[in-house]
């Protein structure tokens, strides 16, 4: 199997060293590149076509909301995890809005990140708590502009609430006892009827809608 390949995003040298230096260990990683800025960092994304990009959020020039809502741009199939020191709301929710499939803090142990890593190659969110708690509360009350739920099938409305519970396509798939392409059919139809971009905001509007419980 074919390494993962990240691109270290962040402006301190001595990060990205300490980055590099574990994440090096890992047999099923690989660092494919280095940017100090949001600039250098897109046009590394875009040459790059990292499967996962560590990002840090403050930056001179572009920041790292910017810079996320770019390489998602030009690379739709890069997952960006923010790795950040700042889990403000001003800086939690545009970043997730921009594309950011998980959001950290920088007292994440090694292991946290690497296990965050291989779970955003799988298309799964991993948020720090006190960032899920934040998302919680800002999304938790129902709104009036949101696409209907009615839009969904039964079964569709079945891989949603699976989605939300945190399972992986395969995990889906075994539940429902579908095939895993079945299964990433489904997800694609729930994100273009709802009008979400990832499985973050699936979740999100799940427990919005009051699909799922609030755990």
């Amino acid at each position: 199997m074919d390494p993962i390949t990240v691109l270290l995003i962040d402006d301190h040298r001595v990060v990205r060293q300490g980055l590099r230096d574990f994440l090096e260990l890992q047999e099923d990683i690989e660092i494919v590149g280095e940017a100090s800025s949001g600039e250098e960092g897109v046009q590394l994304a875009r040459e790059l076509i990292p499967d996962v990009v560590l990002m840090d959020l403050v930056m001179p020039g572009i920041d790292g909301v910017e810079a996320t809502r770019q390489i998602k741009a030009a690379s739709p199939n890069t997952r960006v995890i923010v790795l950040t020191s700042f889990a403000d709301d001003n800086k939690v929710f545009p970043a997730i809005k921009a594309g950011a499939i998980s959001y950290l803090l920088k007292d994440v142990s090694p292991e946290e990140l690497a296990h965050a890593i291989r779970a955003a190659q799988r298309n799964e969110a991993v948020l720090h708590p006190e960032v899920a708690a934040r998302l919680m509360q800002e999304f938790s009350a129902p709104r009036p502009d949101e696409a209907p739920v009615e839009q969904l099938t039964p079964r569709e409305l079945e891989v949603l609430r699976l989605i939300a519970r945190g399972k992986s396509n395969k995990e889906i798939a075994e539940a429902l006892i579908v095939s895993e392409k079945t299964v990433k059919t489904h997800v694609s139809n729930i994100l273009s009827k709802l009008h979400l971009a990832d499985r973050t905001q699936a979740a999100i509007y799940a427990l919005r809608k009051r699909i799922v419980a609030m755990e």
